[in-house]
């Protein structure tokens, strides 16, 4: 099969069926107001979002994208030319021997597709390529493993000769050439020691939930790599309770203020097989947050933040072991945020990014360290940097602009490196991503907005226009014709101005008043105002929910992405407050609304906006009528160490502030209806939290309601997902009663 990539059509038999989903209408006592039905058979079928390319990653040539698209036929690994246009389907999901698409990795010759599939790993010969011709997915894919554990983060060799991989805690080699394996380390243990790998809270809290460990030099010759020591850290039991006797994973979880796992970086040679321990080490319990080879492949970049983590040094150590030199350093009152955006360049200067005025800033820096010149514009913030491009000179990253509702999109934008021209690669009215070929630029990107699901395209540094990638409309309705969303600007705390989304009732009647369910967040630099497609459930929920008859309101507070790290410092030491006073705005907003009955408000929110949910209901009782707290951290106490001391410090040092921050502490003030959601099987905020806060409710003799979700994590899945999000539906047409 192929893809027109220009007119971004896919010519696929299956895409001419409609599907006709069955409605089961609006909930009783309810209306939609004329407008297509929303409801759960749609929310939750097959394709609610529309469907668009995924796992973006550019051939080392840069003119061929690869990417994962279910076309309707199912999910396939495609292949696009940018020079001919023609994107050419490689092979499906469970069909011709490829198994389940998890990740795939692009050969140095860019001839090999190497396949992660269900912990096994397997290389496919990219048709066209290397004498293959056919389109016969079997006869071009290579099992490399099959075990009966996983194989994690493959990464190629810059030769493409070996591929690197962990298995077990331990750092593995496999040689393309003779097929053989080869063990690196001998002391990982599950529980104990790990290698090549990260435990759980540097999975969560520093790499952004993506297993990230060994790294190669330049040549190819060495490899760096994390050795964690996590024997001393205390262990949660996460619960089977499906099982006739439950089942117990145990699970290696440092609490805010207990220890951390103890990390080193090592680099591993080849060819002795002989580790040398850098002498950047987390003895003293900092954290070795980032880890770079430098272009030379003598030196490896750390970036070292220290336990508080209000110091953050860049550091430069030689290969050998020998003490490190540091290039930079960052420091703040209250603390500093991690970032993905060092780069090398050949020469040795570097970009990095700060925090010191206010704003993040990309800035380039002379090998040295020192300070050569400012890259973002004035007005704009530097979200993150995506790809150098140095034979061209210059920087792709995401950004926005500072003024009052910038940062409710984000702009793809290239950079020149010495000049300092900017060149728009999306539009500055949409939120978008990148991914950025380091050789051609050429960036593909995704677009959408709040009432437009996404559109993908490719362009050159200029922003030409050069291919259309594949898209598929949602199944069942026309986004065009439902409830669209209002930006605006509301009045808040001593003299500001938040940001604020609004979806207002659907054909409302002269004279009525509607209810209104409020969404939140609230932590620091969070944001849930934003003119983006909304995810799988939760988007569309809001928009079903305006058809019904209710609106929608969703305000960030002054420690938002709208406020730069300036506000989200207001945070520091003290969870709750800033955000409460922000949804207390939203409701006086309310209040001047013709249509809205100020007396019916519900609120809810997710993981942090559960948290944030229960501070709200308990510390301004009778402002709201109900709230739904999803996954909530109940005591901060019980959150790991990374996240939670970063903004509230450590236990020792903050005791009224991780008392007063916490929703167990006010127990005894509900007055409001309140519904607590959790999973069992949440290995990020433990249902622990949710016990404890029902334990609390009980001795206050406060009346609640309580979902447990058997199995379920932090983000449930499939239909418990629709389960709670029409437990949630009813329990607010109970407690709101929207009038028919």
């Amino acid at each position: 099969m192929r893809i027109d990539s220009r007119s971004g059509v896919v010519a696929s038999n299956a895409l001419a069926l409609v599907l006709a989903l069955g409605c089961s209408g609006p909930f009783p006592g309810t209306e939609n107001g004329g407008l297509p039905p929303l409801d759960f058979d749609l929310l939750f079928g097959e394709n609610p979002d529309g469907r668009r390319p995924d796992e973006l990653a550019w051939a080392p040539g840069g003119h061929r994208l690869g990417f994962f698209f279910d076309d309707g036929d199912g999910k396939g690994l495609w292949i696009l030319d940018t020079e001919s246009g023609e994107t050419v389907l490689q092979g499906r999901e469970s069909q011709g021997g490829l198994g389940k698409l998890a990740a795939f990795h692009w050969s140095p010759t860019g001839d090999e597709l190497l396949l992660e599939d269900d912990g096994d790993l397997a290389l496919l010969h990219v048709a066209g390529s290397s004498g293959f011709s056919g389109s016969d997915t079997a006869e071009r894919l290579e099992p490399l493993t099959s075990t009966d554990v996983d194989e994690e983060d493959p990464k190629f060799s810059p030769d493409g000769r070996y591929i690197a991989f962990v298995r077990s805690n331990d750092l593995w080699l496999y040689d393309l050439d003779s097929g053989t394996e080869r063990r690196l380390t001998h002391d990982g243990e599950e529980g104990r020691t790990l290698n090549g790998k990260t435990d759980w809270v540097y999975w969560e809290e520093i790499w952004g939930r993506k297993q990230v460990g060994h790294w190669w030099s330049p040549d190819g010759s060495q490899l760096a790599y994390y050795r964690f020591d996590v024997s001393s850290l205390s262990r949660y039991p996460l619960i089977d309770y499906t099982a006739r006797y439950p089942e117990v994973t145990w699970q290696r979880y440092p609490k805010a203020g207990e220890t951390n796992p103890i990390v080193k970086v090592g680099v591993l040679d080849l060819a002795t097989g002989e580790t040398a321990w850098l002498a950047s080490n987390a003895d003293d319990d900092a954290y070795l947050a980032r880890v770079d080879w430098l272009p030379s492949g003598d030196r490896v970049a750390i970036q070292r933040l220290n336990r508080d983590q209000d110091r953050l040094e860049l550091e430069s150590c030689p290969t050998s072991g020998e003490a490190c030199s540091t290039l930079l350093e960052e420091a703040a009152k209250t603390w500093v945020n991690l970032t993905r955006d060092l780069r090398f360049l050949e020469d040795g200067r570097f970009l990095w990014t700060t925090e010191r005025s206010g704003w993040r800033e990309l800035w380039l820096h002379a090998a040295d360290g020192s300070p050569l010149r400012k890259l973002t514009p004035d007005g704009w913030t530097t979200e993150s940097v995506n790809e150098v491009v140095e034979a061209a000179g210059s920087v792709v990253w995401t950004g926005y602009a500072t003024g009052e509702l910038g940062a409710i999109h984000r702009t793809v934008l290239s950079q020149l490196l010495e000049a300092g021209a900017t060149s728009l690669l999306s539009s500055t009215k949409v939120t978008a991503s990148v991914t950025t070929a380091s050789t051609t630029g050429r960036a593909a990107i995704l677009e959408s907005t709040a009432d437009e699901p996404h559109k993908a395209f490719v362009v050159d540094l200029g922003g030409r226009r050069l291919a259309e990638l594949p898209t598929l409309p949602p199944a069942g309705y026309d986004p065009a014709e439902l409830p669209r969303w209002k930006f605006l600007s509301i009045p808040g705390p001593d003299g500001s101005d938040l940001p604020a989304a609004l979806l207002e009732p659907s054909r409302r009647l002269p004279g009525r008043k509607y209810p209104v369910i409020q969404y939140h967040y609230g932590g620091p630099a969070s944001q849930v105002v934003r003119d983006a497609w909304g995810s799988r459930g939760r988007g569309l929920w809001h928009k079903m929910m305006a058809a019904r008859g209710y609106g929608v309101l969703m305000v960030d507070n002054p420690g938002s992405n709208f406020f730069g790290k300036t506000g989200a410092d207001r945070l520091h030491r003290r969870f709750g407050e800033v955000n409460l006073a922000a949804q207390q705005a939203g409701v006086e907003y309310l209040e001047r609304l013709a249509w809205a009955d100020a007396e019916r408000v519900g609120l809810w929110g997710w993981s942090g906006g559960g948290s944030n949910t229960l501070y709200s209901l308990l510390n301004a009782p009778g402002t709201w009528s109900a709230g739904v707290a999803g996954a909530p951290v109940t005591d901060w106490r019980l959150y790991d160490t990374i996240w939670t001391e970063r903004y509230l410090d450590h236990p020792d040092d903050n005791e009224a502030g991780y008392r007063n921050s916490s929703a167990v502490t006010h127990a005894g003030n509900l007055t409001d209806a309140l519904l607590l959601v959790h999973g069992t099987a949440d290995d990020n905020v433990h249902p622990q939290n949710t016990m404890a806060m029902s334990a609390a409710l009980i001795a206050a003799d406060k009346p609640f309601e309580m979902a447990i979700h058997p199995g379920q994590k932090h983000g449930f899945r499939g239909q418990n997902s629709r389960h709670f999000y029409e437990r949630m539906t009813r329990f607010f047409d109970r407690e709101l009663h929207p009038k028919p």
